[in-house]
């Protein structure tokens, strides 16, 4: 491998233990509701609740092994070592390098593992990986681009069974004994909902976000790009301290997301219900991607929701941004898929997703026998509806206007395992936290046809996705 010794990793890999103790239990009722109970329990340092496609439920703990990588230097963690490795401005390749290892391992067989498709990992990327991948690499910044974590406890929460899979038998009791707990009874005070202040939360650094469309627009009818998603922070009161799980319960029951993650993870904390993936990679090599751009609002009204459905389907402005995006993302699949096999399974649907319905496509492929899913990802990320068209000239556009750097927003939040299956969930739609500062971000996709008011009250509306189901701890 380019980054990193092909030695250090595979240290590293032998370091790691296997998930050698498998049970299998009943499904449980509500596995939304235990997974949540689970990350509450705070077994480890490090937990990742994600939901995956059909209504499958993981949660995954742990704080031994990891890996984490700047654009300076990566280190990986297991047995109470460390092993650090420079990057050469690639991250990415010497993440995914080190993630091989455990494939490596796995081969050879050495696991004896019962866990279909190898060893799974969790973990995320931040958005300014995209500045290495596609723009200036000056602008990636010095923090932390991408983390993962390899659970000492794995749970899978299924409609047909629940499977616990953990390093040892003391780990396995400890997620027993929480499974077999009754569920909980009436709501704490912590699970109360915030019932005032809701909309001034939302309309937070709104005059701000309006200009800084405005000098968007100039720079699209320059010439300098076709599209920017231009999005804004909104900080939460420093003085209030979210719950997160509980948010994530609240918000989650009131949403239907593509996908839904709950994390404590490499610094970040974040519950997030995902409109959209960035990439599905499937163990044999199957491909997909599925933009959504093109927003109206989605209330209680189903005549209003179908008056706004049919605006969306035929508004000039939308229809163009959701075609640009499309197309965009054809190419980027067609960069790392075998030739002819790249299609467009779905083209402009609406899907709703909570407070919103969106325009909705789905592009496919089959991966080149020379290209793997990392590199899927690297052709796909971030994804062009968090961005924009071109992705260099767009990203280029976000650092001159946006607020600071965007960290998880815009990234993702993604599942893969040693075989080579990969599931990237885009991070909007999200409660994010780090140290003591919590926030919510929005965004919209600009055009030579936009005006600051309507793409404000669009970021107003995905904002309404979390903002209402927010929930604070008592103290």
């Amino acid at each position: 491998m380019s980054t990193g010794s092909r030695n250090t990793w595979e240290a590293w890999a032998r370091s790691v233990p296997p998930l050698a103790c498998v049970s299998t239990r009943e499904p449980c009722p509500d596995p939304m509701a235990t997974a949540t109970r689970l990350a509450r329990a705070g077994l480890a340092g490090q937990y990742v609740v994600y939901e995956a496609d059909g209504g499958v439920w993981h949660f995954a703990a742990g704080s031994d092994v990891s890996v984490t990588a700047d654009t300076g230097g990566i280190t990986a963690r297991a047995a109470g070592r460390t092993w650090t490795s420079r990057t050469d401005g690639r991250p990415l390749a010497a993440f995914a390098g080190a993630l091989s290892a455990l494939r490596d391992e796995d081969d050879e067989g050495s696991r004896g593992e019962e866990n279909a498709g190898g060893r799974h990992f969790y973990g995320w990327a931040a958005f300014e990986l995209a500045h290495l991948l596609h723009a200036d690499p000056a602008s990636a910044g010095d923090r932390p681009l991408l983390h993962a974590m390899v659970p000492s406890v794995e749970v899978t929460l299924g409609g047909d069974s629940t499977v616990v899979r953990a390093v040892d038998e003391a780990w396995a009791r400890k997620v027993a004994d929480l499974l077999a707990e009754p569920a909980a009874g009436q709501p704490s005070a912590r699970d109360e909902p915030v019932r005032e202040g809701t909309e001034g939360i939302i309309a937070a650094g709104s005059a701000a976000y309006g200009r800084a469309v405005a000098r968007t627009v100039g720079d699209i009818r320059a010439g300098l790009l076709e599209k920017a998603v231009v999005s804004r922070k909104v900080p939460l009161p420093a003085e209030r301290h979210p719950d997160f799980p509980a948010t994530y319960l609240a918000g989650r029951r009131a949403n239907t997301p593509a996908r839904s993650y709950l994390l404590d993870l490499g610094g970040y904390r974040a519950a997030g219900f995902s409109p959209e993936t960035v990439l599905e990679v499937g163990d044999d090599g199957r491909v997909s991607t599925q933009p959504l751009a093109g927003t109206r609002a989605l209330g209680a009204d189903p005549a209003e929701n179908e008056r706004r459905r049919a605006e969306l389907l035929s508004d000039p402005k939308e229809i163009h941004e959701h075609a640009v995006s499309v197309r965009l993302a054809w190419d980027e699949m067609a960069a790392v898929c075998s030739p002819g096999s790249v299609v467009v399974e779905e083209y402009m649907a609406v899907r709703p997703r909570g407070s919103v319905q969106h325009l909705a496509s789905r592009v496919t492929g089959r991966l080149r026998p020379d290209t793997g899913p990392w590199d899927a990802f690297a052709s796909l990320f971030p994804a062009i509806t968090a961005t924009g068209v071109s992705k260099p000239a767009a990203l280029q556009t976000l650092a001159r206007h946006e607020d600071g750097p965007r960290g998880l927003y815009g990234g993702a939040v993604f599942r893969g395992s040693t075989g080579g299956a990969l599931d990237a969930a885009l991070v909007l739609r999200t409660l994010i936290g780090t140290g003591d500062e919590a926030w919510l971000r929005a965004g919209a996709g600009v055009t030579t046809q936009s005006s600051p008011e309507r793409e404000i009250e669009e970021t107003c509306e995905k904002l309404r996705s979390v903002a209402p189901h927010l929930r604070f701890s008592a103290d």
